[in-house]
């Protein structure tokens, strides 16, 4: 996916993944299994994601759509 190849859309990715699934930073990191300031800090590019989150992050993107919930 783009958000591993190119991490500086990282930021606007998990916005809009939250957006479209209508959760909270709280509710999205508790899916995730990181904590509320991580993704927080992925939001504002603060901080990249690992490679191992990346993936989880990736994988629930791609379980979302496979649910269409996710487009």
């Amino acid at each position: 996916m783009a958000m591993i190849r190119q991490p500086e859309n990282f930021p606007e990715t998990v916005k809009e993944v939250r957006r479209q699934l209508a959760l909270s930073q709280e509710e999205l990191a508790h899916a995730l299994g990181v904590s509320f300031a991580t993704v927080n800090r992925w939001e504002n590019g603060k901080t990249i994601p690992s490679k191992l989150a990346q993936r989880q992050f990736e994988q629930f993107c791609v379980q979302k759509k496979k649910k269409g919930e996710l487009i």
